[in-house]
């Protein structure tokens, strides 16, 4: 028996080694509500063919587990809402879904964590009582099963539950929750888990009523008189995000428990939006995503915790487009359902989303009034003489149907063909140049280089390869390795 106690303790310090040394990664969330969605085999050949290395499921989908198997993707599996009061109530009902949706997948897929609901104090609230008994039920199945030290067990909660976020230094929980969220904390502690945190500076910045700029929430650097700086600590915030995760470190340390980080398990921006939603913007999707990834992959924390990288997944690969509410509800994806992106985006600091200084775009301004917009685009397609074919429904830059993006692509074609001759980027006030190719997905703009954006992470791909082996991310060369290493380590405790 202490051998074998011995024995995980040293895989749980061969874990914690080698996460510090792969540094801080990107995830990436798949929602389901997608009309269309690619079979499972497309949509990981999808995550490979990007590189995608963590992805969060919100359910247990037989499929999708099958897909990953032998990918290296490391995987957060979910307990959906409505199984949580079952779970909660019941040790054998938690024990046949770890047989049933982890232990029979594996070591084949990579299955690295449990999400147990999603925001249920703040959704549904009913369940806050059994909550914390579901996470330990299906903690002891994992136990039972010898899988406890190769998956962690944890609960995303909302900003919600933090009624006072800013400054960051005098947040706490809800009181409400004091007794589900002081029990949540010392498991977590116990474990060695994470708490997980879905933080949104959108939704912080649009309900915020003008309070904080859209910089700050973009992750863009503010003018030294408009620094966000908590006056109590005097530690400057340079992001909304990670404020919001310094408010949930404070929040959590006014229990009186430390050592547990914080894993952002959703956050995003949406690239479309309603009349009155008119933050949901390419422009703005495109900034907030790749700072933020650049952000993370910085390997530092928020002021308070400066040496905890702040692992994060996006939300999320797909457009939602059956979820009801508003327009915004439905475009937070980062590729079509067809396999190309919406936007292009940087996934690491070596290979950042840049300027090709040979070449200027014209393209509309983020400001354009839209009837303006829609003026300038009709005399560019019209009078103009540019080539709008492309922007057509059916055809590569139809989508995202906003002025903005039509008219950037109408009044790009114009200005290639014309600038030499005199032509101009104007149009009324309405548009603007940049060095920075405008091209997406299998969108490309006049005077592209190529038929991929520079620098982007996300391609469009063709539903169905899968990525050689040398076309392997190293992360995913390091991660199978170790896998193995686990795998075998497992077996060796089993038989001990």
């Amino acid at each position: 028996m202490v051998l074998k106690k011995w024995f995980g303790s040293l895989l749980l310090l061969l874990f914690c080694m080698f996460s510090n040394a792969i540094g801080a990664y990107v995830g990436i969330n798949i929602g389901t509500g997608v009309s269309n969605m690619p079979s499972a085999l497309d949509v990981v050949a999808i995550l490979k063919a990007n590189q995608i290395t963590h992805v969060r499921l919100y359910d247990a989908d037989a499929h999708m587990l099958k897909a990953l198997a032998n990918s290296g993707i490391e995987v957060m599996v979910g307990i959906k809402n409505e199984e949580v009061l079952g779970i909660g109530e019941s040790p054998a009902a938690a024990a046949a879904w770890v047989n049933k949706n982890v232990a029979s997948y594996v070591p084949s897929t990579n299955i690295t964590a449990i999400a147990v609901g999603n925001e249920v104090l703040t959704t549904i609230p009913n369940a806050a009582a059994v909550l914390v008994p579901a996470i330990n039920y299906i903690h002891k199945a994992l136990v039972a099963s010898n899988l406890n030290f190769l998956v962690k067990v944890s609960t995303p909660q909302s900003m919600d539950v933090i009624p006072r976020p800013f400054p960051p230094s005098t947040a706490t929980f809800n009181s409400t929750w004091n007794s589900t969220i002081y029990q949540l904390l010392q498991f977590l502690k116990n474990t060695n888990s994470c708490y997980m945190l879905n933080a949104y500076p959108y939704h912080g910045y649009t309900t915020g009523n003008g309070i904080f700029p859209i910089d700050y929430a973009l992750f863009r650097p503010l003018p030294s008189v408009k620094q966000i700086v908590d006056p109590n600590t005097l530690s400057h915030y340079n992001s909304m995000f990670d404020a919001m995760v310094d408010a949930t470190y404070y929040a959590i340390d006014a229990f009186n428990i430390s050592g547990i980080p914080i894993i952002v398990t959703e956050t995003g921006w949406p690239w479309l939006g309603g009349a009155n939603e008119p933050d949901a913007t390419v422009e703005n999707a495109e900034a907030f995503n790749n700072n933020l990834i650049r952000r993370v992959l910085n390997d530092s924390g928020p002021p308070s915790r400066p040496n905890i990288p702040t692992n994060t997944y996006i939300y999320e690969l797909f457009n939602e487009d059956k979820k009801p509410g508003p327009v915004s509800k439905k475009n937070w994806g980062l590729f079509f359902t067809n396999g190309t992106a919406v936007y292009a985006l940087s996934l690491s600091n070596s290979n950042r989303l840049t300027g090709n200084s040979s070449v200027t775009y014209c393209v509309a301004k983020q400001s354009a009034d839209s009837a303006k917009l829609q003026e300038g685009l009709n005399w560019a397609c019209g009078q103009g003489g540019a080539n709008c074919s492309a922007i057509q429904q059916g055809q590569p830059c139809y989508l995202p149907d906003t002025y903005q993006n039509h008219a950037s692509y109408a009044y790009n074609d114009y200005y290639q063909k014309l600038h030499s001759t005199g032509g101009t980027c104007d149009f009324d006030g309405t548009a603007t140049t940049t060095t920075v190719d405008p091209s997406y997905g299998s969108c490309i703009f006049t005077g592209s280089s190529s038929s991929n954006t520079s620098g982007a992470i996300f391609p469009p791909v063709a539903l169905g390869p899968t990525t050689t082996l040398g076309e392997s991310s190293s992360w995913n060369f390091q991660a199978s390795i170790f896998q193995s290493l686990l795998t075998a380590a497992l077996l060796a405790l089993i038989l001990l």
